[in-house]
């Protein structure tokens, strides 16, 4: 679910001017792998708008474009369509002219002579199956102003269609450090073979981002949003900054939000807060979420949480997990332990910096982020205190039997099967645990739970991992929380106190707040689809605030 961006460009927004001349790349993908690549010239002249490419798509045909012009009169009236190129080896050359209604195509396709006419409409887009770059001419017609809801499709000779504008949104894309405005627009095409949905993107001045077509698994996108260091911002703060950190041998994609009063960015932001070393915050979202924001169920816990202690006076700090969003590294083979060492590489990376002060820097996590945060505590005295929300106080183990005997249960399963599928678990549990009994789990289940997270996961004991914390901790929980159930809270300062540790503990429960702190009536998963208020209460924030005002006070 995105989010309103206050940053992005509103509907009615005057287009910018785009440049005369652009030359760009870009990659195309099918399924997720690299099938071909175009190159790009755009010109803008008082003429009207040409479009020349080439390149080169592999898969069941090799397609080889030597030359592709698409050449548009001001009016938007098309002028010249013209390819050179080769497939699988066969030459085609075709010259499209259009007049009035009129389009005349002369050539040789695949070795056959062409001469055909075709009637054509007026102020068709030239969109051939086989030249992604035309669509250059649709994302500046779409921009250009209010766009026209229907669209006539010129495909080639013999065959045309129509777009049908269905939507546009607002989006944020995030390049390295930097950030780019975009419309995405989604229009219902029809033509010779068939319907199919296609979101086409822009920048400010309409110049072509991407283009999806996912009925086709297609996707071709400019060079540098197709990079690993490109993101699609679903939400932010009016005082986000975006930062790279580095991390155990590879670079974590992070975002700061600054307070208020530090408003900036780099150099600016760091010399203005350097007076004062403001107390930071680093937030850690749990399995369900690896990008930074923390989005789950379409809230952005970890963004909205970032948000509203800046506004009290902390800068925030929230990162994508390695190998996901921006952050380099190996997704697949960290455990619990190598996202504790994240989280301390941020700590390290926040006590270098002089706008920062190294003795008030807190973790908070929500769920298993809170297990993170615990680990990473217990590793690192210079950590201030650890907030853990909605955490769990049951083994991993255990807790993966909880959650599946909820899950039966509300699947209303027969008691029969209930046994089967709770022992099959218990199997698998100890198989990752012991590496022995495999041959009693399925193939397709070994693949899943074979795994170094699930291995330490399983493995992690709160009990255990609180012996060794000796920072001041919060534990706060939502009184509806269905998929971490209030009885955790207790739970958890009953073993932090019994850990007998000299650190403060406090237990806060806040009530009408499910598991990704809305307001909620139930608190089920069932009810997350139909949830009006997706802001994290401010109940949660403030009991977050007081505790860390009240942890970093001076003399503690």
């Amino acid at each position: 679910m995105a989010v309103p961006l206050a940053a992005a460009p509103s509907q009615g927004d005057t287009a910018q001017q785009p440049p005369p001349s652009t030359t760009r790349g870009y990659t195309v993908f099918l399924g997720g792998a690299v099938v071909g690549r175009e190159e790009l010239t755009v010109l803008t002249t008082a003429d009207g708008l040409d479009i020349i490419g080439k390149g080169r798509l592999s898969g069941s045909q090799d397609l080889v474009i030597n030359r592709a012009e698409v050449r548009y009169r001001p009016d938007w009236t098309p002028e010249v369509y013209e390819l050179e190129a080769s497939v699988n080896g066969g030459d085609t050359l075709l010259y499209t002219s259009f007049a009035g209604t009129t389009a005349v195509t002369k050539g040789v396709d695949a070795g056959q002579q062409v001469a055909h006419t075709d009637t054509v409409p007026p102020q068709p887009v030239v969109l051939p199956n086989v030249f992604f770059g035309a669509y250059e001419a649709l994302t500046r017609r779409l921009a250009s102003g209010a766009p026209a809801q229907e669209l006539n499709v010129f495909v080639g000779f013999g065959a045309q269609g129509s777009l049908r504008l269905l939507s546009t949104a607002a989006e944020l894309v995030q390049i390295g450090t930097s950030t780019l405005n975009v419309r995405r627009y989604a229009l219902a095409y029809a033509g010779p073979r068939g319907a199919a949905t296609v979101h086409v993107y822009a920048d400010d001045a309409g110049s072509l981002l991407r283009v999806s077509i996912p009925a086709q698994r297609i996707d071709i996108m400019r060079d540098d949003l197709a990079a690993a260091t490109s993101r699609t911002v679903v939400y932010s703060n009016p005082t986000d900054e975006a930062v790279v950190i580095a991390g155990a041998g590879f670079n974590l994609g992070a975002t700061l939000t600054w307070p208020a009063s530090a408003r900036g960015s780099g150099e600016a932001a760091s010399a203005k807060a350097a007076a004062t070393r403001l107390p930071a915050v680093v937030l850690l979202a749990g399995t369900a979420a690896n990008e930074r924001d923390g989005v789950v169920a379409g809230v952005p816990i970890l963004g909205q949480l970032a948000g509203a202690l800046a506004d009290a006076g902390f800068i925030g700090v929230r990162y994508d997990k390695r190998g996901h969003g921006q952050s380099g590294g190996r997704a697949e083979s960290a455990s619990l332990g190598d996202h504790a060492d994240d989280a301390l590489a941020v700590v390290r990376w926040l006590s270098n910096r002089r706008d920062v002060d190294r003795e008030r820097i807190a973790l908070v996590g929500h769920n298993e982020g809170a297990w993170t945060a615990l680990l990473a505590a217990a590793r690192e005295r210079r950590i201030a205190g650890v907030a853990a929300i909605a955490a769990p106080s049951a083994t991993g183990s255990e807790r993966v039997l909880e959650q599946q005997r909820h899950v039966l249960e509300q699947m209303k399963v027969a008691p029969a099967e209930r046994v089967a599928k709770i022992e099959l678990q218990e199997r698998i549990n100890t198989a990752v645990m012991t590496g022995r009994g495999w041959d009693s789990v399925p193939a397709d289940l070994r693949k899943q739970a074979d795994t170094p997270w699930f291995q330490s996961f399983l493995g992690f004991n709160p009990a255990r991992a609180l012996e060794d914390v000796r920072q001041p901790l919060l534990f706060i929980h939502g009184e509806l929380d269905d998929e971490v159930p209030i009885l955790h809270l207790d739970r958890l300062g009953e073993l932090a106190r019994k850990a007998g540790r000299s650190r403060s503990v406090a237990v806060v429960a806040v009530r009408g707040v499910n598991h990704l702190l809305v307001p909620a009536s139930t608190g089920e998963v069932s009810e997350y689809a139909s949830l009006k208020d997706r802001h994290v209460s401010a109940e949660v924030t403030s009991a977050i605030r007081e505790w860390l005002t009240k942890t970093f006070a001076p003399g503690r």
